[in-house]
């Protein structure tokens, strides 16, 4: 299978998917991996389910059937840098699961910085009234949607 580009450019992801299409955003934790989608015109963010996070090579496969049954074009991952925007060793975790996924899956991913956005998420969450049980469940994969409605935006035009 040939490798897929993993990018930092909103510009230049665009130009790989000229037409469109689905996208998947991750939010990778040390135990959960939160998951969103989009629609095909890159317009809105929904944030999905949030999976226990095991070996990659599971992961991948559970990943390859959300890419399947929504026709996913491309995928957006977290990039976890410190507020000073300088990256630590979860910014490289990062940066290798991008690398191994474009791999595995033959999708272009970008990544995208995810600074604020499980703080965005949870104060969503709280405006929504949800528990702090509930909120628990499904942060991870509404931070998922936080990051890719940013990227969504730039790709969209605001921040190309």
């Amino acid at each position: 299978m040939e490798s897929a580009p993993v990018l930092e450019s909103a510009a230049a992801f665009a130009e790989i998917l000229p037409d469109g299409g689905a996208l998947l955003a991750l939010d990778l934790g040390t135990k959960t991996i939160g998951v969103a989608t989009s629609d095909a015109g890159w317009r809105f963010a929904t944030a999905g389910k949030t999976l226990p996070r095991g070996k990659f090579g599971a992961d991948a496969e559970k990943l390859r059937d959300i890419i399947k049954a929504r026709a996913i074009a491309g995928a957006v991952i977290g990039l976890p840098r410190n507020m000073d925007g300088s990256e630590g060793p979860r910014a490289q975790a990062s940066r290798a699961y991008a690398r191994n996924l474009s791999q595995r899956l033959s999708l272009p991913v970008l990544l995208w910085d995810e600074r604020w956005s499980t703080q965005s998420a949870e104060r969503d969450l709280i405006a929504q009234n949800a528990s702090r049980r509930k909120r628990g469940e499904v942060i991870d994969s509404h931070a998922a949607a936080v990051i890719l409605q940013g990227a969504l935006d730039a790709l969209s035009g605001g921040m190309l």
